[in-house]
């Protein structure tokens, strides 16, 4: 199987969160991953895009999420990206239990969950500049369905 590439924009509304979980785990499902697999990247998604919707933008500001998702053999790469307002410290933002909104009963586990799930997690980020994060994780696949 050749590469693939599949990308979604849409409103950074929290009503979205769950279309983009189950259209990046749509597009996954073609190369038959386990249902551990395919449960671990939809939870990262909604991590994700959850953080994006809530930390990147002020509440009732207008914003965009952007979603590319790369299957490559048995690699999938996610990268979830906002144009919001950036993460002013972003090791304290990888500390378990940390978060900037605890009013809203927001866990802190969102990167720490990420990191768990994934093989590997990048994030670019920068004030004003927004956030991209970069998932990436191979699957035991159908070595049948990656030749």
């Amino acid at each position: 199987m050749s590469k693939n590439v599949m990308e979604l924009r849409f409103s950074a509304k929290s009503e979205n969160e769950a279309f983009a979980r189950v259209t990046v785990a749509s597009f996954v499902s073609q190369l038959d991953p386990t249902m551990e697999e395919l449960t671990d990247i939809k939870t990262v998604v909604s991590e994700a895009v959850t953080n994006a919707i809530i930390h990147g933008y002020e509440e009732n500001e207008e914003g965009m999420i952007y979603i590319s998702t790369v299957l490559d053999k048995n690699v999938i790469s996610i990268v979830i990206k906002d144009e919001g307002q950036g993460i002013e410290d972003i090791d304290l933002a990888r500390q378990p239990l940390y978060t900037t909104k605890p009013e809203m009963e927001r866990s802190g586990m969102g990167f720490t969950i990420m990191e768990n799930f994934m093989d590997s997690v990048e994030i670019v980020t920068g004030k004003e500049k927004g956030t991209t994060i970069k998932l990436t994780k191979k699957l035991t696949t159908n070595e049948a369905l990656i030749n």
